[in-house]
């Protein structure tokens, strides 16, 4: 039996029909990408009007005959409409737009200088073998409205009458179904949806030369913008991470059905996070402690930004070349330039219990900038002998007692072990000021 994979990659995406951060400057030094959550689910979603291209991140493990997956689409997807992408892209995407940690180093006490800012500025289509033969699937109610095969993927397009009949013909050519699938591939059934069938065909994936599964991507048109998630936690063991990456041309966007939630950003923390490791957990303890607080039932922004720039980058912009492979249609100009994107990164921990809805979204015409960004300030070093040191000293000590209970704010985490880490003493004297200076405050 091929296990079907129902995870928020590739069966919870369909699209259907602060105050502004500006100059940050600063040094990057670190991001917290995809990979600092356990097999992470990624989706592109490229919207404008009515038209939509949706890249779909396998994030299968295991042989790739055992892989096999079923999509929910709005509409007939003829083979022109469906490709095969890089997954570099992706990664590229990812690596742009990761919550990032900053650094800045204070200036020397005793001079009186203003610190530099930094900124970083077509295959023939094949049928696929059928366990049944028509008549069977006649009688299930099941329609094969199109075979495709592209790329190293053999492709149907389904649609049905009832979700028994489509629950039992999956079940017999091979697709392992959990128990509970039915009542939510009949709540499909009934929005008239028909549905996107892959497997992989191992010939030419062999032939093709490539080792991993290339992400899958789809163009069509529908009114609605929405991510269906309910038919990939029916397998699911435990809450689930989903990271959707939407380029739409007006602005950032946005659920509508959930409340939509920035992350914290834009404070100082403690610079041993800078240590290997430290700050990936960090970022997971504080990821968590957020979906915690506001009760598992929100989308968090980690990101929102015109795609023409950033600052600090955590890498470099994508190219008018990769955006156009990643399905931005109204690229005008040399294709080697980026065009007017605005790229919005959600992340989304749910079951369903907490997300008993599909996401639906909405663009919205906000274009302010705003990244998940955490600053380290390193202390100066050097010798400073003058009458600002000592005050400079203790409010350095300060200044660290506050990042560290903001961190123990953040994830959780202990005070006392987080004070043992930045290797807080008892803050330093500061001499008392002369007679004279109480009187007139000199």
């Amino acid at each position: 039996m091929r296990r079907l994979l129902l995870s928020a990659a590739l069966v919870s995406i369909v699209a259907w029909s602060t105050p502004t951060l500006s100059g940050f400057c600063g040094f990057y030094v670190c991001k917290a990408d995809s990979k600092l959550f356990n097999q992470a689910s990624q989706v592109v979603l490229v919207r404008d009007g009515d038209r939509t291209v949706l890249t779909m991140v396998n994030d299968f493990q295991g042989s790739p005959k055992e892989f096999a997956v079923v999509v929910p689409v709005p509409t007939f997807l003829k083979r022109e409409q469906i490709h095969v992408g890089d997954k570099a892209l992706v990664d590229h995407l990812d690596a742009y737009s990761a919550p990032r940690l900053v650094e800045y180093h204070d200036d020397d006490p005793c001079r009186m200088t203003t610190a530099e800012a930094f900124a970083a500025a077509a295959p023939v289509p094949m049928l696929m073998k059928q366990a049944r033969d028509e008549g069977r699937r006649r009688s299930l109610g099941v329609t094969i409205e199109a075979t495709y095969t592209v790329g190293e993927y053999d492709i149907l397009i389904l649609s049905a009458k009832e979700s028994a009949g489509l629950e039992i013909w999956l079940r017999e050519n091979g697709y392992r179904i959990p128990a509970g699938a039915s009542e939510v591939l009949a709540s499909y059934l009934k929005q008239n949806v028909r549905f996107f069938v892959a497997k992989v065909n191992l010939k030419e994936q062999a032939k093709l030369g490539f080792t991993y599964l290339r992400p899958l991507q789809v163009a069509f048109e529908s009114p609605k913008f929405m991510l269906p998630l309910r038919l990939g936690m029916v397998n699911a063991n435990g809450p689930q991470d989903l990271i959707v990456y939407t380029l739409t041309r007006r602005g950032r966007v946005e659920t509508t059905n959930y409340r939509t939630v920035k992350l914290p950003s834009d404070m100082d923390l403690p610079v041993y996070l800078k240590d290997r490791g430290e700050f990936a957990k960090f970022y997971k303890a504080m990821f968590t402690r957020q979906v915690e607080k506001h009760d598992g039932r929100v989308v968090f922004t980690e990101y929102a930004w015109d795609m023409r720039w950033c600052d600090p980058c955590a890498a470099d912009p994508l190219s008018g070349d990769e955006l156009r492979n990643l399905g931005v249609f109204w690229q005008d100009g040399a294709a080697s330039q980026a065009p007017n994107v605005y790229l919005t990164r959600l992340h989304v921990r749910y079951d369903g219990a907490h997300f008993p809805e599909d996401l639906v979204f909405q663009e919205t015409p906000d274009r302010s900038n705003f990244q998940g960004r955490f600053v380290l300030r390193h202390p100066f070093t050097g010798t400073a002998a003058c009458d600002a040191a000592a005050t400079y000293r203790r409010s350095v000590w300060d200044r660290q007692q506050q990042e560290a209970q903001r961190l123990a704010s953040l994830t959780g985490w202990s005070l006392a072990e987080i004070r043992t880490k930045m290797r807080l003493g008892d803050p330093p004297p500061v001499e008392p000021a002369a007679w004279w200076q109480r009187i007139w405050k000199n």
